[in-house]
């Protein structure tokens, strides 16, 4: 077995253990475990913010540089989905009503 290998196994044994304590960490304890108040209250926006995080920078860049132009079809799905989601306040049809726009401005003029 060559250094390489040794390594790349100790590496993966490892990770290996590190991500089963870590995984494992609270059935180890037999309390239970209560979350302070603060992170609870933190939590709540934990999904709104990985959103925004992985959204965001989808529709305001094209590969890895600010959008330059108006005729993109992101921006404007993007526009009406978040006007349709106020107006109906709900998921499916916020996500339906940014695509009826998206594919036609993409698909057939190509923005």
């Amino acid at each position: 077995m060559s250094r390489t290998d040794l390594w790349t196994l100790l590496t993966v044994v490892g990770m290996v253990f590190i991500t089963v304590l870590t995984r494992a960490f609270f059935f180890l304890s037999n309390n239970a475990w209560e979350l302070p108040a603060w992170v609870a209250k933190g939590l709540k926006y934990a999904p709104i913010a990985a959103l925004a995080a992985v959204v965001v920078p989808e529709i305001v860049t094209s590969a890895g540089q600010w959008v330059s132009t108006w005729k993109d079809a992101r921006l404007f799905a993007a526009g009406f989905a978040i006007v349709w989601f106020f107006w109906r306040r709900g998921l499916l049809g916020t996500i339906l009503a940014g695509m009826a726009v998206y594919l036609p401005l993409h698909l057939i003029w190509g923005w």
